[in-house]
C-alpha cells in the first residue's frame, strides 16, 4: 500500500497523468530491480479529489520466470477512482525493427507552445491549457494557427523535462506515463476546432494504455507523433508514438477520452 500527494493542478482537479505516473510507481517498488515496465493498461473511474491524498494498493499478480505483472487500484473516500494492470520483464536479446521517425524541423529550430499562444491575439479555447504552469516543455511542429484554420487529427510534438533528471530508467519510463496524458485528447478535438470554439465541453481521460519499447531519458528531446483516428459516441480515440532525437522507436500509447459538448 502506497499513499501519494497531488501535483496542484490548475484546474482543481486530479491530473490523470499523475494518477498513472504514481500508480506504475507504486508497482515497481514491488518489482525485483531487473526487471523493467513494458506495458501498462489503465482506467480512470471516478474524479480524483486535489485536495486528499490517494491511496494505491498493489496487489502481486505474477512473479514469472520473465515476466512479473501487478495490479494496482488507486483509492480515495474508500472507492477506486482507477485501476491499473502492470506488466514487467527482464531485458533480453530477440527480434528488432520499428516503423521510420517522421521527418520534422529539429525542436532546436522551433518555440515553445507558451511562446506561440502568447503571441496570439486571442488564444482558441482549444489550446489555452498549453498556458497553465506545467513541468514538461512542449515545442509543437505545427503552427496553432495551421491547426485551427485546417484541422487535422495529426500532429507532432517534441518534449521533454524542463529539469535534469536521475539515472534510474524507472524514473524516466514514470515521467514518460505522466507525459504522456498531455496533448492525446485535445488531438481528438482538432477535426472540430472551429465548430467548437464558442462550446463548453466536458473533458476526461478514459482509459490509457503504453507500451515501453527501448531505453531512454526524459530531460532529452523525445518527438510525440499524435494521431486521432475516430470520434464517436462522445469518445475520442487517440494514439501516438515516443520517438527519440535520434530516431529511436522508445515508447507507444493509445487512449480514448469523454468529449461531451454541453452547449448548443
Amino acid at each position: 500500500m502506497f499513499r501519494g500527494q497531488n501535483y496542484q493542478a490548475p484546474w482543481n482537479r486530479v491530473f490523470g497523468g499523475q494518477v498513472l505516473a504514481q500508480a506504475l510507481y507504486a508497482a515497481t517498488q514491488t518489482v525485483p530491480q531487473d526487471r523493467k515496465v513494458h506495458s501498462v493498461h489503465a482506467y480512470f473511474i471516478l474524479p480524483g479529489d486535489i485536495t486528499l491524498p490517494i491511496i494505491y494498493m498493489v496487489d502481486r499478480i505474477r512473479d514469472g520466470g520473465s515476466f512479473t505483472t501487478r495490479r494496482v487500484v488507486a483509492i480515495q473516500k474508500g472507492r477506486p477512482i482507477f485501476n491499473m494492470s502492470a506488466s514487467f520483464q527482464l531485458t533480453q536479446e530477440g527480434l528488432d525493427h520499428q516503423i521510420a521517425m517522421p521527418e520534422v524541423p529539429s525542436p532546436e529550430t522551433l518555440q515553445t507552445d507558451v511562446e506561440l499562444l502568447e503571441k496570439m491575439t486571442e488564444v482558441p479555447k482549444l489550446f489555452r491549457g498549453a498556458l497553465l504552469p506545467r513541468p514538461i516543455e512542449f515545442r509543437p511542429v505545427e503552427s496553432f494557427e495551421l491547426m485551427t484554420d485546417k484541422p487535422l487529427p495529426l500532429r507532432h510534438v517534441w518534449m521533454r523535462t524542463k529539469d535534469s533528471l536521475a539515472d534510474d530508467p524507472a524514473l524516466h519510463q514514470q515521467i514518460l506515463a505522466f507525459s504522456s496524458d498531455y496533448n492525446l485528447l485535445s488531438t481528438a478535438l482538432l477535426p472540430h476546432a472551429q465548430y467548437l470554439q464558442d462550446k463548453d465541453l466536458q473533458l476526461a481521460s478514459l482509459d490509457h494504455a503504453m507500451w515501453f519499447h527501448r531505453d531512454f531519458r526524459m530531460d532529452e528531446w523525445l518527438l510525440f507523433e499524435l494521431e486521432s483516428p475516430s470520434a464517436s459516441n462522445t469518445r475520442g480515440f487517440s494514439r501516438g508514438n515516443f520517438f527519440s532525437q535520434e530516431g529511436k522507436l522508445v515508447a507507444s500509447v493509445v487512449q480514448e477520452g469523454l468529449m461531451r459538448v454541453l452547449s448548443n
